[in-house]
This record gives structure tokens, C-alpha cells and sequence, in this order.
């Protein structure tokens, strides 16, 4: 009995740890980025998803418009599911066309500027997605700014 046992805990698979984004962080993250946009005269929302690309967080300024929601999330989705900018990715797609089936890996992908992955370290922790300015590069500057304001709760 002891033998078989030892053989079966000799043949199991560690258990895997992961980092978790608090729910705490991922307001922060948030709050900070629909702040950045304010003071730029913008009405955004932002979103924040975990490593799965659940969403963690979702803000909708006063005067956003309602399509900003599902832009959010989606951008947050993408960042945090394939652990690249959206805007890096919009210049893959320009850049090599033949690339673009991944707009339709899935009904949640949406490749426009505005998302970032989350890392803490190299490991991604999740995503965060703005939506609701008139240019992607304002979206992602936003998104930077809730970025930068939990960096130095990552490590």
C-alpha cells in the first residue's frame, strides 16, 4: 500500500500558482484612466480584466456614450488575451494582411488602439481597454495613464 502511494504522488502534477489582479488595483486602474481623459475633455469607459479576460472592472463616465462600454471590455479582452497592445496589433494587420484572421478569432477580439496587457513581471495579469475618444491614440493614452498608476503595485 505504501508503495503504490509513493508511485502516485511521485507522478502528480504540481499545482500552478498565478498572480491575481486585486480587485482593489484594477479600480485604481480605472478611476485613474477615466480621470487622464477628463482633464483632456473626454467621456470614456474603461475596463479592466483579469489574466482570462474576465472583467475585473468597468467605468462609464457621465457623458460617455453607451457603444464605449462594449469597446472597452473588448479592447481589455485582446490586451489581456493575447498579451499585446491593440495598437501593436493594428500595425501587424496593416503591415502583414494575410494576419488578419485574428479579428475573427473570436466575437470578443477588437483589434483598435486603446488596450494594454497588465504584467507583472513578464506574467500576464489581465488587460485594460479604453473606449470613447476621437482617436485610438488618445484611447491609449488613457489606458497608459490607469496603466501607470498601479505599476508600482505589480511587482
Amino acid at each position: 500500500m505504501a508503495l503504490a502511494l509513493h508511485a502516485n504522488s511521485a507522478g502528480a502534477a504540481a499545482l500552478l500558482e498565478q498572480k491575481v489582479l486585486p480587485l482593489s488595483v484594477a479600480t485604481q486602474a480605472a478611476q485613474a484612466a477615466v480621470a487622464a481623459c477628463r482633464q483632456k475633455g473626454f467621456h470614456i469607459s474603461v475596463a479592466v480584466t483579469d489574466q482570462d479576460g474576465l472583467v475585473r472592472a468597468l467605468m462609464r463616465d457621465d457623458a460617455a456614450g453607451p457603444h464605449t462600454l462594449d469597446s472597452s471590455v473588448k479592447k481589455a479582452y485582446t490586451a489581456a488575451s493575447l498579451g499585446v497592445s491593440t495598437g501593436v496589433l493594428t500595425k501587424i494587420l496593416a503591415e502583414h494582411p494575410d494576419a488578419r484572421g485574428l479579428r475573427e478569432m473570436n466575437n470578443r477580439i477588437l483589434i483598435m488602439q486603446g488596450g494594454l496587457p497588465i504584467k507583472a513581471g513578464a506574467e500576464g495579469i489581465g488587460g485594460i481597454g479604453v473606449g470613447g475618444t476621437p482617436g485610438g491614440a488618445t484611447d491609449g493614452a488613457c489606458a497608459r495613464a490607469g496603466l501607470e498608476q498601479i505599476m508600482n503595485r505589480l511587482k
